[in-house]
């Protein structure tokens, strides 16, 4: 049975407490990918959608989304972000845009929910920047892509298929 440490021993929600863990470097990397059609790859590309420079304006809204995390997801404990990063990938051929978020501290938690934020509200930027030009936009595997630091293992996505 898989141990749920966000429950007291009478199933009451709390914040896990993480007072006697050792501070180390935590990264976590995440990505999503957001579909579109051709029309909004080319905008995009030749920086003529009417809101703006799209992949910039996606860039600062996901850095600053890691930066709330604490504030979205409840259980969540604020942190001292040391780096924070958004890059994208753009595939002409799949017509998408890969959103990749990476997030690293020095601390005593990890940091997956907030680079998995980061990916999820640099996305959500993309589709509201270019839903005006067609809104059929798809939203998609959105997954923690590895982990470093902390007690458990280091987590690679690729070998857990």
């Amino acid at each position: 049975m898989a141990d749920f440490n966000h429950f007291d021993e009478s199933g009451n929600a709390v914040m896990v407490d993480v007072t006697e863990k050792k501070v180390t470097t935590r990264i976590a990397i995440a990505e999503g990918t957001i579909f579109c059609n051709k029309e909004i790859i080319e905008a995009i590309l030749a920086k003529n959608i009417k809101k703006g420079d799209v992949l910039g304006v996606a860039r600062v809204a996901g850095i600053m989304a890691v930066k709330q995390t604490a504030h979205l997801i409840p259980m969540c404990h604020p942190l001292l972000i040391s780096k924070s990063s958004i890059d994208f990938e753009i595939n002409q051929e799949k017509m998408s845009i890969k959103a990749i978020c990476t997030v690293k501290i020095e601390g005593k938690t990890g940091v997956e929910m907030e680079a998995l934020t980061g990916v999820s509200i640099a996305l959500l930027t993309i589709y509201d920047m270019c839903k005006a030009v067609d809104k059929r936009m798809v939203i998609s595997d959105i997954h923690l892509v590895e982990k470093h630091g902390g007690k458990s293992a280091d987590f690679y996505f690729d070998e857990a298929k």
